[in-house]
């Protein structure tokens, strides 16, 4: 059985349905729970919140907090909140996220995205982990503390190599998004390592996002992912990392039959499993499934694919 831990995205759109997602992922035996902040179940560091109080074992944790969004030391401060309720169990994810989207919702300068999260995680990850900042750089400043040390890693999202280098010099861990799987292996996994190698630390672990569909029928999973995660070949930044992947440019054409291919897990209980064990034996240590609807098994599909990785969790 696979040996790494097993998450799901949650997506829905109210915050009582997303709860009632991360309840039922627990109940299975599912190892983890991730939300992304802005979508329509609201913000989800307030869900988690909530959702601390209502789950015992689930981890939980943001996949990922928009840092244009808020300060750092505001986000330290929530994430404070969630540790308190849910020991032990909050991962907090953060990344720059897309020039477009950032600008239009918050109005973000957005330039220098890595050099903005740098500064980030110099004053988020001390706050979180030592209780204490005192920070002057060239876009964040702070000085705060908090009532004590938190067990919360931060960790932040990567597309690119220098992203991904970046992460191994300063998060405690990494969260991929519909990448290639043989892109993170080969591109990405090397970055990682040397980032983490210049720093002088181990290197962290990785959480490899994967479309999944527990089916026999391959071309129904292929339209999940063409339904629920459709845009992303268009935007410019996952175009970009496509190309750098070996595909062609897919801004017009949207995802071709060989994209969906190399980010996908789909077939039957047996195989899903065994993609999955593929990607824990090159060096992921987590997979982030977002489940995928089959066609017209729908709603039977979600579920068969949910029970497998429970079952997979507590093997």
């Amino acid at each position: 059985m696979p040996d790494g831990l097993i998450g799901v995205a949650i997506s829905a759109a109210s915050a009582s349905e997303a709860l009632e997602k991360i309840s039922f992922a627990e109940g299975l035996g599912i190892s983890a729970a991730w939300l992304t902040s802005g979508g329509g179940g609201g913000e989800a560091v307030a869900v988690l919140a909530a959702a601390a109080v209502d789950t015992a074992t689930i981890l939980l944790g943001t996949s990922i907090v928009q840092t244009w969004s808020r300060h750092p030391v505001a986000l330290a401060q929530q994430a404070q909140v969630v540790a308190n309720l849910a020991p032990g169990r909050f991962r907090l994810g953060i990344g720059p996220s897309h020039k477009a989207s950032m600008e239009s919702v918050f109005g973000a300068d957005f330039r220098a995205p890595l050099g903005h999260l740098s500064e980030y995680i110099d004053i988020i990850k001390p706050l979180i982990q030592q209780a204490s900042v005192e920070y002057e750089g060239r876009w964040y400043s702070a000085n705060a503390n908090i009532s004590g040390p938190m067990d919360v890693p931060v960790m932040t999202s990567a597309l690119r190599p220098r992203a991904f280098e970046f992460a191994g010099s300063k998060s405690d861990g990494v969260i991929s998004w519909v990448c290639p799987h043989f892109y993170l292996r080969d591109i990405a996994m090397p970055a990682l390592q040397e980032g983490a190698r210049k720093a002088g630390r181990d290197t962290p672990p990785m959480v490899v996002h994967a479309p999944l569909c527990v089916t026999e029928d391959v071309e129904a999973a292929r339209e999940g992912v063409r339904r629920r995660l459709g845009y992303f070949p268009s935007s410019p930044f996952y175009a970009n990392m496509f190309l750098e992947a070996g595909f062609a440019p897919s801004p017009d054409n949207g995802w071709t039959d060989e994209m969906l291919d190399a980010v996908l897990i789909s077939g039957d209980e047996d195989t899903v499993a065994a993609r999955i064990q593929e990607i824990f034996d090159w060096g992921g240590a987590e997979i982030l499934a977002s489940v995928v609807p089959a066609g017209d098994e729908g709603p039977a599909s979600e579920r068969r694919s949910l029970e497998l990785l429970g079952k997979l969790s507590t093997a």
